[in-house]
């Protein structure tokens, strides 16, 4: 003690509330592993041979990686570390695309003997530590193009990378970093931006583009509409605008329907005289024009309006919505490009099963299929410990690691998942609720980008589990079993409860 500042102890100064979710994830996680294993592989949960035992293992180091982080190293060591982890471990991520080893037609892994390392997995954790060191300096902006574009670039190098080493699933971890930078100061149109261009991907796959096209200028007139004085004239405008290009693909039709005939007709007439055959000309030229290309020459020659207008009334988001329009665009115009030629053969079926484009329920469709068939035969109270029958026989594939969560819906239920899940709410909101109370903005934005990442995690593989997302191969954290994945979140964890006890050690 000295002066008037008081020194809390251990028990007042850490969040222990958040530590017991985290050493309860990883119990369930290592009971399960043993339950989903134990049929294949007949021995004690601690047999150091099956994966049980392996993951006990692991969960063993990564308490012994925790109490070093908590206990041993100095909290102020890790905004220091922040630029040599990130750049080290960006050495990594592109080194493993040429040395890794090829794993399910990826090539991310370090192979070490017996002992397997994925880099993507702790660059979760030096791209949170960076964006954390540059988003709490004093004279950072986010609204500022150039600070902007240097957080973006942090984002994108390792996320661009792991697309690189065919890992799509963890990648797409990357987009939940939009959400600290919203608690930050982004505008929340950056989100409904992205949700859109989402929109317009699966739009483009399973209609067309001209309905892709129309989707995004009607959705941007609409929210214009709420930005401008005269509301319900930019409604008016934006009902008229999209009601008649709905309707232009059938009245083209029965135009170019009268053309055609009106052609076949003088096609059969032996002397054509020269009005019919200037008529024919044209005829034929209509029937070459196609009902996108109107819709794009009515939204392009709009363009140039609403932009200059944008530019005389100092509207940034007139002009903000008519730049959105040009990269929609061209989202539109690539996605048959990157579903063909960007994305790999697996990922493409995958994604044509989600979206039913495609069955196969005996191809690609196996595994959520099977997934879900044993998380519905659960029922409420689940079939008992070791009673699943899905699990027992082995029908779910990587039922350990990538779909851990059906183990746990066959054999617990809905009840059973339920816990889980709200386990997981908990460790968020907990570590939300921490970074909120702290006074230093690098504990802060790093504590939201661990709860991001976990978030991502969590709403991606669950919901790959039960049909709603594509089966991208990513781990349930703290459940699935892998060394990588536990020691990463681990890691991340008690970073931030380490950070966190500095700032409430003294009062």
């Amino acid at each position: 003690m000295q002066g008037n500042v008081h020194e809390r102890g251990l028990k007042q100064s850490v969040d222990w509330s958040l530590v017991l979710s985290y050493l309860l994830l990883i119990l369930i996680g290592w009971i399960n592993i043993y339950a989903s294993i134990h049929s294949s592989e007949p021995s004690s949960i601690f047999d150091f041979e099956a994966r049980s035992g392996k993951q006990f293992v692991w969960i063993l180091t990564a308490l012994g990686l925790a109490a070093l982080i908590l206990f041993i190293l100095s909290p102020r060591l890790w905004p220091g570390m922040a630029v040599p982890l990130y750049l080290f471990v960006a050495v990594l991520l592109i080194a493993v695309i040429f040395l890794g080893t090829p794993v399910k037609g990826s090539r991310s892994w370090f192979q070490f003997g017996p002992v397997s390392f994925q880099p993507a997995e702790i660059s979760k954790i030096s791209t949170s530590l960076l964006l954390a060191m540059v988003m709490s300096r004093n004279d950072f902006k986010l609204s500022r193009f150039k600070d902007f574009l240097l957080v973006a670039a942090i984002i994108g190098v390792p996320m661009l990378s792991i697309v690189a080493e065919s890992e799509t699933g963890s990648a797409l971890v990357y987009v939940g970093f939009i959400f600290v930078l919203y608690r930050e100061g982004l505008s929340g149109w950056f989100l409904a931006l992205i949700g859109l261009a989402i929109v317009l991907f699966i739009t483009t796959l399973t209609a067309s583009s001209y309905a892709s096209i129309l989707l995004l200028a009607g959705v941007l007139l609409l929210c214009n509409a709420f930005k401008e004085k005269n509301f319900w004239r930019w409604i008016l405008f934006s009902a008229l605008f999209v009601g008649l290009m709905a309707a232009l693909p059938s009245i083209w039709n029965l135009i170019t329907g009268a053309v055609s005939s009106a052609a076949d007709r003088m096609a059969n007439t032996v002397t054509v005289p020269l009005p019919g055959a200037r008529q024919k000309v044209f005829g034929t030229f209509l029937l070459k024009i196609k009902p996108i290309y109107l819709l794009m020459a009515a939204c392009l020659g709009a363009l140039p309006y609403f932009a200059v207008r944008s530019f005389r009334e100092r509207n940034s988001f007139m002009g903000l919505s008519c730049a959105a329009f040009v990269v929609g665009l061209a989202l539109v115009f690539s996605t048959e490009f990157i579903f063909n030629d960007v994305l790999q053969d697996h990922q493409r079926k995958r994604i044509e099963v989600l979206l039913g484009m495609k069955e196969d329920p005996a191809g690609v469709g196996y595994n959520v299929n099977q997934s879900m068939i044993a998380i519905g035969s659960g029922g409420f109270a689940g079939k008992g410990y070791l009673q699943g029958t899905q699990t027992t026989y082995g029908f779910v594939p990587e039922q350990s690691t990538d779909f851990i969560f059906c183990t746990v819906g066959e054999e617990w239920g809905f009840i059973g998942c339920a816990v889980v899940i709200l386990l997981y709410v908990f460790l968020i909101s907990r570590l939300i609720l921490d970074a909120e109370q702290c006074r230093e903005p690098f504990t802060r934005i790093y504590g939201y980008c661990v709860a991001s990442c976990i978030f991502m995690h969590l709403f991606i593989n669950i919901g790959m589990t039960i049909g709603l997302m594509p089966v991208i191969g990513i781990p349930l954290p703290l459940l699935s079993y892998g060394g990588s994945s536990l020691w990463a979140f681990t890691i991340m964890i008690f970073i931030f409860v380490a950070m966190y006890r500095e700032e409430k050690k003294y009062y």
